[in-house]
Order: structure tokens, then C-alpha cells, then sequence
């Protein structure tokens, strides 16, 4: 008989993506992929470790998957990704449930793994992570067929005192351009028109490699790949958006105008301790040559509150930041204490609730902001990429090049006989908080 295996993946889009290439080796060794997990006789969770939420969700699957070896078919559960790779220890002795644990530099030998779960022998292999795919592997994508995302480096040098991404994934390292133009070209072959590049720290991307900074040469060779429209820049570390890099999202119409930017905080005393590039004015100066050079820009961060140290008059002085700036898109992250980073260490830890206040209120004042920047959408005519017709009337749904996919808003678009992953013109009649509706522009 053959087995039957679902995997089930947890975390970022660069979990998605090993997930896919795992997929892709299973399926070349015979396996059969299924969707239902009562169905399946192996099942690979690919967990995330980033934060305590995170680790929670991670564990909880983890449990939930194994009560299926009493009512179901499961024979083998076998856990991979940052959870393993920061606590295998812990993950063997505390749940023996599992029958095989593979790291994030591991992940590749999974038909081994899978191998030696079914006949009984509890493979572990966690190494260090030092592994980074090439597009000779083969890969099965699961976003809809229109979109992929690609990471263009693994890994990360900042040491950024809350996170814990270098000790789960390793230092900063590159890919080749070929690989990467390479695995493009596959992807375009199937009929993927967006690519969503991804990397913890992409604007490093080609410094450990050529280096120099070379994401705007990346940019402009994958936008020449045939059959791409769009090509997405995400994580973009605002210590090294060069000059250069701006002038490419600038001038190239493939390249969506679309700054995914983290800050994580705008108060000085709080980025040092947080040990980020630049200070306030350094970030509001960035911002304000962004949004000169590349016109109709949607601009994108995430926060950190709660941070220790952080005061009431550091988040009334935050408050005023996202007010005068007005990102057109915003993620806010209360501070999670993670094991072994030094922000751990740090005295004055702020409380959960006052977190989840803070939390809250800027989530609030960036639901106004959002409106007015929606706003001023109306009128315009844009590119939409059709996704879904929602089952009303002629209405379908989709996004703009100033959406990311399963993060940002979405566009309801009124037309006949859309095509799904085909981009229409589009003209912005009404906004709402997050999202646009418009009309097929003949």
C-alpha cells in the first residue's frame, strides 16, 4: 500500500516554502500528498518557533495530529522546522508521540526521515542550519497558480536582541542568482505571474555572496523572466535600502510599488536597546525619499510594543510617529520574551496586559489612517489581480500591486467574464478600511 502523507505547515511564507519542497520530495519518492489528515498515514508538521503564540500553535498541532494514531490511519508524526531545530531536546523527551524530528538545515532528507519513522527507528537529524535550497529540488506549490514566493537568502547577521531567527536559521547566506532566475523560470512555466521574494533580511541580499548589494540587479532579472507581472519585495532591513534600490522600484514597472519595511520602533532609546540601524530621524528621512521617488508607493511596517524599557511616554511618542507618517499598511507584535536572547536579560519587562493594550490602541489608530490612504485610491485606475469570483453577481475579488497575498486588503471588482490569475484595469469607486471596490475599466 502506499502511504499517505499530509503536511501540515505553520509560521511564515518561508515555512510555506520548505513545506513545498518537502512536498516535492515525497511526491518524487511515491508517496502520495493528501489534504485530509484523517486520510493520512504520515503527517509532517512544520512548525514555527519565533514567538511564545507561535510555539503554542506549534505544540498544540503537534498534540492534535497525534491523537489521530487512535482514530484514524496515522502511523508515523514526524516534526520539523524552528521548533525542532531550537528544541529537540525538549520535543523528544516531552513528547514521545513523535516518531522523527529533521531541523531547518535538515529538511531536505525528508524521504529518509519518513523512511525510517515508518519502520520504527525515531530518526532525529538536526544540524546546523546551514542549508540553502537550489531550484535542482524539486517543489510542489500550493499558493493558488498565479502566485509563488521565492527565498532569495536563508538566515540572518543582525542579531537583533528580541529575535531569535539566527539561532533557528543561521547566519545571513544567499542564493545564486541563476538558482533563483532558475526556479522563476519553472515557476513562470506553470502560469505563476507573481513572485513574491522573501528573505528575513532581503536587502542584504548578494553582500556574503558577490559582495555587494545586489537585490536591484535580483529585481530587474527576475522581472525580465517571461510570463511575470509582478515581482514583490518583502522584509526589506531599512539599514541597507540603498539609493539604488529605490531608483529599481522606481523605474521598473514589473516591480510592485510596495515597501514591506519592518521598524519594529521609532523611539532612539528603544532601537538601540532593541540593537536596529539608524535612528528616528534616519527612518522618517528613508521614508520621506521613498515616498518622493516612487510615487503612489504603499508602504508597509511592523511594530514591536511592550518592549522592556519601553515607557508610557516612548509609546505616546510612537503613537505620534504613526500619526505623522501614515503607513498605508501596518503589523503590530507585542514584545514576546524569547529564551537565550539577550533582550531576555534586559530589566524592566513590560506587563502582558499593558502589551496587549498598546497593542490594541495602535491597531486603532492605524484603522483611520488606513481609511484616509484608501481613500485616496477612489477615482484611480489600477491593476488588479483577479483571485476568486465571489459568488454574487458579476462581483469578483482580487488584489492591487499595494496588497501582499493573506496579508493585506483586498479589491471587489464588479465585471463579466474574469479570468482568475489574469491582472484586469480597474477603477477605484469606493473604499473601506482595508479594502477597494471598484470597476472593470473597458
Amino acid at each position: 500500500m502506499t502511504e499517505k502523507v499530509k503536511v501540515v505547515t505553520l509560521g511564515c511564507e518561508k515555512n510555506l516554502v520548505d513545506s513545498e519542497i518537502m512536498s516535492g520530495l515525497i511526491h518524487g519518492r511515491g508517496y502520495e500528498l493528501v489534504n485530509d489528515k484523517e486520510e493520512a498515514t504520515v503527517i509532517i508538521v512544520n512548525t514555527c518557533g519565533f514567538i511564545d503564540a507561535a510555539k503554542e500553535e506549534s505544540v498544540n498541532t503537534i498534540l492534535d495530529m497525534a491523537e489521530l494514531k487512535q482514530t484514524a490511519n496515522l502511523k508515523a508524526l514526524i516534526v520539523s522546522g524552528c521548533l525542532t531545530q531550537r528544541y529537540k531536546d525538549e520535543l523528544l523527551k516531552e513528547m514521545p508521540e513523535i516518531d522523527g524530528i529533521v531541523g531547518t538545515g535538515d529538511f531536505h532528507k525528508i524521504n529518509d526521515i519518513v523512511d525510517e519513522a515508518l519502520a520504527g527507528k525515531k530518526p532525529v537529524m538536526v544540524g546546523n542550519p546551514v542549508f540553502n535550497y537550489e531550484a535542482s529540488l524539486p517543489r510542489r506549490v500550493t499558493t493558488p497558480r498565479y502566485t509563488a514566493y521565492v527565498k532569495i537568502a536563508e538566515g540572518c547577521d543582525n542579531a537583533c536582541t528580541f529575535c531569535s531567527i539566527p539561532i533557528m536559521r543561521g547566519k545571513f547566506r544567499s542564493r545564486s542568482i541563476e538558482s533563483i532566475i532558475t526556479e522563476v523560470e519553472q515557476l513562470a512555466s506553470q502560469g505563476v505571474k507573481e513572485i513574491s521574494l522573501i528573505a528575513q533580511d532581503s536587502t542584504n541580499y548578494g553582500t556574503d555572496l558577490y559582495e555587494k548589494f545586489m537585490l536591484p540587479e535580483l529585481l530587474n532579472k527576475v522581472s525580465e523572466v517571461p510570463g511575470i507581472a509582478w515581482v514583490r519585495l518583502h522584509y526589506a532591513y531599512p539599514g541597507f535600502f540603498t539609493d539604488e534600490l529605490i531608483e529599481t522600484i522606481a523605474n521598473n514597472p514589473k516591480v510592485c510599488k510596495y515597501v514591506d519595511m519592518p521598524l519594529q520602533h521609532s523611539e532612539d532609546r528603544i532601537l538601540k536597546r532593541m540593537r536596529r540601524p539608524g535612528r528616528q530621524q534616519d527612518a522618517r528621512a528613508l521614508i520621506q525619499k521613498i515616498r518622493t521617488r516612487i510615487p503612489n508607493v504603499s508602504l508597509r511596517t511592523s511594530l514591536i510594543v511592550g518592549f522592556p524599557g519601553e515607557t508610557e511616554s516612548d509609546f505616546e511618542n510612537l503613537k505620534q510617529f504613526i500619526r505623522d507618517v501614515e503607513f498605508d499598511r501596518l503589523g503590530v507584535f507585542s514584545y514576546s520574551k524569547e529564551e537565550d536572547t539577550p533582550a531576555a536579560r534586559l530589566p524592566e519587562q513590560v506587563e502582558e496586559d499593558v502589551k496587549e493594550f498598546r497593542a490594541n490602541t495602535l491597531m486603532e489608530i492605524q484603522r483611520e489612517i488606513s481609511n484616509i490612504r484608501n481613500g485616496s485610491r477612489v477615482g484611480q485606475v489600477i491593476d488588479v489581480l483577479i483571485e476568486k469570483y465571489d459568488g454574487r453577481s458579476d462581483v469578483y475579488v482580487g488584489r492591487s500591486q499595494y496588497d501582499a497575498p493573506e496579508i493585506d486588503g483586498e479589491v471587489f471588482v464588479k465585471g463579466t467574464q474574469l479570468q482568475i490569475g489574469e491582472v484586469a484595469k480597474v477603477r477605484i469607486t469606493h473604499s473601506f478600511e482595508f479594502d477597494l471596490s471598484g470597476e472593470v475599466v473597458a
